[in-house]
């Protein structure tokens, strides 16, 4: 059965490389991805899948396609989206194919088994944490289980993800002449110092996989005006969610506490938190004994140290893993101009392919074998609850 879906995955290669390169060529940003979403969704319906937009999002969709009734419905997500100015250098144009790809060889493969495939499109990962939003407005509950997939420098997966949470703090004071008045002035950029160096002390006491920065966004004007006003970018990082809150709350006080030594006001903007990736080992082991069968390039063990994603959001509420897939050296960085600069390469093809065979196949173990799901939502619960 396997081979057939790699078959049918070589048959359709050609098509599925021309939308990654139409993606790749035709770059846009968060909740402006019109071109990648129509061609995406427009091979699904193609293809004899139902699709629907998600409302309130228009560059969001969800296609779905079920076998009988009652059977597992296995989640296929993929991202879009592009970075500002640099254009698809975190690879998201490879994403939306190798999804396609694998969903339409489940369902043109797949006959003897009762199963669902839902794919979501998913936009603004890089900006607006678009999976939250998602969220907000229901998505996900009808699956049993999220896979993705990422080009990467290795073909890997990750135990964890970092959680995130980002800040704009604006100090309001009190303009004044620095020589002539100085004593009417409270100084908003004092405000923002003060909790600048607040914050650096709190970097002293907290757990070593905290991260913590700060930068300015507004300092206040010319040097010889008490400015009344400042604004500061503060990113809050963790491998638990339940920790950062606690370490949250204590960068709050010091905000609360630079307000008060210098006689300002201060308004504090939270962004959408990202959530940690809850692990789910089975689920890393299903993608990677598949990226074996495939022979997928440079396949190393699993990442101990990642970043932040909004598919941890997901994987809180159901389990889900994401298989990473070598394109590019392992010394390339990702939002880099080597990311760029290997988009439509020889590589980045065989990974889009790569990647859409091994996430085949792995949905259809999970189809094929109940108990392995089963399992993967025992363990996916046990490492829940260790995180509160």
């Amino acid at each position: 059965m396997k081979e057939n879906l790699i078959k049918h995955i070589e048959d359709i290669k050609d098509d599925i490389l021309s939308i990654s390169d139409y993606i790749f060529d035709n770059p846009e940003e968060g909740y402006k991805e019109y071109k990648a979403h129509e061609i995406l969704t427009r091979y699904l319906i193609k293809n004899g899948f139902k699709v629907e937009k998600i409302k309130g999002l228009e560059t969001a969709f969800k296609g779905v396609y079920e076998n009988k009734s009652d059977g597992p419905s296995i989640g296929l997500l993929c991202e879009y989206d592009a970075l500002e100015d640099i254009g698809h250098a975190c690879g998201h144009h490879m994403q939306g194919p190798a999804i396609v790809a694998a969903a339409v060889a489940l369902k043109e493969t797949i006959k003897d088994y009762a199963f669902k495939i839902v794919v979501y499109g998913t936009p603004a990962e890089e900006t607006n944490g678009g999976k939250i939003d998602m969220l907000e407005k229901g998505c996900f509950g009808d699956i049993d289980v999220a896979l993705m997939f990422h080009a990467s420098q290795t073909t890997s997966v990750d135990i964890k993800t970092m959680t995130l949470s980002n800040f704009i703090v604006k100090f309001n004071g009190k303009s004044a002449h620095a020589a002539i008045q100085p004593e009417d002035g409270r100084s908003a950029l004092d405000g923002l110092i003060l909790a600048f160096n607040g914050v650096e002390f709190l970097r002293e006491h907290v757990k070593e996989d905290t991260r913590i920065h700060y930068n300015v966004i507004y300092g206040g004007g010319p040097n010889n005006v008490i400015p009344s006003d400042a604004e500061g970018s503060f990113c809050f990082r963790s491998y638990n969610r339940k920790y950062l809150d606690k370490v949250i709350e204590r960068f709050k006080n010091i905000i609360h506490g630079a307000s008060l030594m210098t006689g300002t006001t201060y308004e504090i903007v939270e962004e959408k938190p990202f959530n940690n990736k809850i692990p789910v080992y089975k689920l890393n082991e299903l993608l990677i004994s598949n990226a074996k069968m495939v022979n997928a390039p440079r396949i190393r063990p699993p990442r101990e140290k990642t970043g932040s994603t909004d598919f941890g959001n997901v994987t809180y509420m159901i389990p889900g893993s994401c298989i990473r897939v070598a394109f590019v050296p392992e010394n390339v960085a990702n939002h880099s101009r080597g990311f760029l600069n290997a988009g439509k390469s020889e590589d980045a093809h065989k990974a889009i392919i790569y990647a859409a065979k091994i996430l085949a196949a792995s949905s259809f173990d999970l189809v094929k074998d109940k108990g392995m799901l089963e399992d993967i939502k025992k363990e996916f619960k046990i490492n829940k609850s260790k995180e509160n």
